[in-house]
């Protein structure tokens, strides 16, 4: 018998009434899960998200082990890349790799364009697939142009991103026909994404945080303004997340975004009280999943509280579930999260 359609999670990204705070996890499909783990055994990253019927399952595993009120789209954030001319490589212990990084305005102009249905089928057949297996949303994502950028530049992750700043502070055309591009890959990207059956987007800009305001403001704003803007005619609900980008909050609420999500280092009623007026999404420290039941419990009820004092919101944690925690950890804290919320 097929379950009823949750659409929980769709209701908390609009703003209105829900029977139960709607819980997913970032990364909740992948690493901590002894299943994946034995299937990377056989396949890797690339064979997995290029094979629909395998990444279907890896995705759909966290809804039927947690009963979670979302599914997100097992994938990577530099899929898009080698469309456009990027060399990347997902190097094991490293993460993304590029060895032929971005240093002048040439390797900018060189940049293709992206033809989802051609460059990234695997992609769409198994959103699709997804579509008609799941009984929760489907999110789909990107990663933002500031966080693909800097791989394209340090060619590879970063501690401090001066070569990015470098780039962008020293070559400031270079660093907007960047964004142009990048903007166009993400649009033509994430519209392929919802044509197919995506229900939600979530933007990565995962390392934005290291920007201050002012420069975000100058250098990034202007192209997350046109992304999301084009994008908010899709008609789907749209989320941005940053890691350690609590300075940079009240810069994704001027967004047209429906979701504005929080790392762990920013108290919701703090980011209300700053003005946040937007559903938000977040933000359980990932490393307290680590901790005895009695302190995840503890801190799951305070940032329930809060959250709950307005209807738009979503529980998440404030990052990634790390590869260490127990699958039953967080069955059981989906279950928590659902009984207290709908008390």
């Amino acid at each position: 018998m097929t379950k009823p359609f949750n659409d929980q999670f769709l209701r908390a990204c609009r703003g209105e009434e829900v029977t139960h705070v709607p819980v997913w996890y970032m990364r909740q499909a992948g690493r901590s899960q002894p299943e994946y783990r034995k299937l990377k055994e056989k396949y890797s990253l690339f064979d997995i998200t290029h094979r629909p019927e395998i990444c279907a399952d890896v995705t759909r595993l966290p809804v039927e082990q947690y009963d979670v009120d979302a599914a997100i789209l097992y994938k990577d954030i530099m899929t898009p890349l080698p469309a456009i001319g990027v060399d990347v490589e997902i190097k094991s212990g490293i993460g993304p790799v590029i060895d032929n990084p971005i240093r002048s305005k040439a390797d900018v102009e060189r940049l293709g364009e992206i033809d989802p249905e051609q460059d990234v089928p695997y992609v769409l057949d198994t959103i699709k697939l997804l579509r008609e297996q799941l009984s929760v949303p489907l999110i789909s994502f990107a990663g933002a142009p500031f966080t693909l950028a800097s791989y394209m530049i340090e060619g590879g992750p970063s501690k401090n991103y001066y070569k990015t700043k470098a780039f962008m502070y020293s070559e400031p055309e270079s660093w907007f026909l960047l964004m142009d591009k990048l903007g166009d890959t993400t649009i033509r990207y994430v519209k392929s994404q919802i044509k197919a059956g995506a229900q939600a987007i979530q933007i990565f800009d995962s390392w934005v945080g290291t920007l201050n305001v002012a420069d975000y403001r100058t250098f990034i704003k202007p192209v997350m303004e046109r992304i999301f803007t084009e994008l908010k005619e899709e008609n789907v609900p749209l989320i941005t997340f940053g890691v350690g980008a609590s300075h940079l909050a009240n810069e994704w609420n001027e967004l047209p975004v429906d979701v504005v999500g929080l790392d762990w280092r920013l108290p919701i009623r703090e980011a209300r009280s700053l003005g946040i007026n937007k559903t938000v999404q977040g933000n359980l420290e990932p490393a307290l999943l680590l901790a005895p039941w009695n302190v995840i419990e503890e801190r799951t009820k305070e940032i329930l509280d809060r959250g709950m004092e307005s209807s738009k919101f979503i529980f998440n944690l404030g990052h990634g579930v790390f590869p260490d925690v127990n699958p039953d950890t967080l069955k059981r804290l989906t279950a928590f999260v659902h009984e207290y919320s709908s008390k």
